[in-house]
């Protein structure tokens, strides 16, 4: 029988130990037994390496680490019940999830509290059992910062999605951190770690090339989430690199490697692709509708609030009375602090959203009945209409009263299903503006009547 030379038994040692077989008894039988087999294939002729090739094969790309899997759950109690911990919690938490994505789907009550139920399932049941059986089975100090850093995106990452479904405040913050954590921390461990396991160098090119693509896209997020420039470009620069770049490379590189194609390596690709493109068409879908709809009005009602603006603005610069002027402009010095208060009140609110325009925390924050910014603006309206009512005759104040009533703009109560968006909490703070600019206007034509009359008098 052919013998094998201590290179080869280096090398075959060397293999296995990158297999990550940790179980040091284990580790020298499974040698041995690469070994008896490859002697075997070199007694039918073979050479040393078409011999451990074929071997190879006939084990498959996992054999080695199911062997260890199997030991180690048959051995270790301690293993076997966090093995199987972290089976039942990710199928929970992946079916609560599910159906709390079915629930809010369909506006049916209780999505929130499964949805949460299956976040905090997977966050910390499912990830502290998964790092546990991970860290049980390779022991490699190598991999500690990697199994961190997973540890810590994903946490961030799932709360950050929870936060902000539910519109809770503070989810843009905690969506940030868990992007910098996976672009700065997590991508790099992942790539240093499979460099070194990998010898290939065009893998090795893909391997880079595929963390910077992520990196990428996880930037532009943060910067899309943060409405920070260039959010585009990176989100296109990284979505391009990953899927039209290095995805390709990567499946012909493995497609050529018989022993690495395996069913998780197509639920990869056709998984990838699954979420990607739903994802992209989804928000080209409400891109459109916010170019064809929202911001169309609300550049429509810009402009007429401009317009009323402009409007009263050169009916008190054309005045050439001199009596009537002064009245006039003592009307818009009432009307101005109410308009800023609008506009502070709106930058309020779309800070409150962090950027999202279908949250509901702005207006139950800022102008549900009650609240106190509604109460602070029903004061600022009562307190204009009275001012007009003291600065033009009677009898004219009924015309406007209505324009300055915050109930032709505000609901008067807000809540379960009928919850607004900032959308339209905006949508009404544009048409106050213009109900009060007219307002303005139909005072300064009440005053300019009645100069008119007394002049004829």
């Amino acid at each position: 029988m052919p013998d094998l030379t201590r290179q080869n038994l280096q090398q075959i040692r060397r293999d296995v130990v990158r297999e990550e077989i940790s179980f040091s008894h284990l580790l020298d039988e499974l040698t041995d037994h690469i070994c008896c087999e490859v002697e075997n294939e070199m007694q039918r002729g073979l050479s040393f390496p078409e011999a451990y090739q074929a071997v190879r094969r006939k084990l498959g790309p996992r054999r080695l680490r199911e062997i260890q899997e199997e030991t180690l759950y048959a051995v270790d109690t301690k293993y076997r019940q966090m093995k199987n911990t972290m089976k039942i919690s990710a199928i929970a938490g992946t079916v609560l999830l599910g159906f709390a994505a079915l629930f809010k789907i369909m506006h049916w009550p209780g999505a929130g509290i499964i949805m949460i139920l299956g976040a905090l399932t997977l966050a910390f049941v499912f990830m502290p059992s998964a790092l546990t059986v991970l860290w049980k089975e390779t022991h490699s100090g190598k991999r500690v910062m990697l199994y961190i850093t997973a540890f810590i995106a994903a946490m961030l990452f799932i709360a950050g999605v929870v936060f902000k479904i539910q519109h809770w405040p503070g989810s843009g913050l905690i969506l940030s951190l868990a992007m910098v954590s996976g672009a700065l921390l997590f991508l790099p461990a992942l790539l240093a770690a499979k460099l070194k396991d990998q010898e290939n160098r065009s893998k090795r090119i893909v391997y880079i090339l595929g963390a910077l693509g992520m990196s990428l896209y996880m930037a532009g997020l943060l910067f899309k989430i943060q409405h920070w420039p260039l959010a585009t470009i990176l989100l296109t620069v990284g979505l391009v690199l990953t899927f039209f770049v290095v995805l390709p490379w990567y499946t012909r590189l493995t497609w050529k490697s018989d022993d690495h194609v395996s069913s998780a390596f197509i639920y990869m690709v056709v998984g990838a692709l699954a979420i990607v493109i739903p994802s992209m068409l989804i928000s080209l879908n409400i891109q459109r509708n916010y170019e064809g709809g929202y911001f169309i009005q609300q550049k429509a009602q810009q402009a007429m609030i401009n317009y009323k603006l402009s409007e009263n603005q050169a009916a008190i610069s054309n005045c050439s009375d001199t009596l009537l002027k002064p009245l006039l402009a003592e009307i818009n010095a009432h009307t101005t602090p109410l308009i800023e208060h609008l506009d502070r009140l709106g930058k309020k609110m779309n800070d409150a959203s962090e950027g999202d325009a279908f949250s509901t925390v702005p207006f139950s924050e800022f102008l549900t009945d009650g609240s106190t910014t509604r109460n602070e603006l029903n004061e600022a309206l009562e307190e204009y209409s009275g001012h007009l009512s003291r600065l033009i005759p009677e009898g004219n104040a009924a015309q406007f009263e209505e324009l300055l009533d915050p109930l032709a703009y505000l609901p008067e109560t807000v809540s379960g299903p009928e919850r607004i968006s900032l959308m339209s909490g905006l949508h009404m703070l544009d048409l106050m503006k213009a109900g009060i600019l007219t307002a303005e206007s139909l005072a300064f034509s009440a005053a300019t009547g009645n100069r008119q009359q007394v002049s004829r008098k």
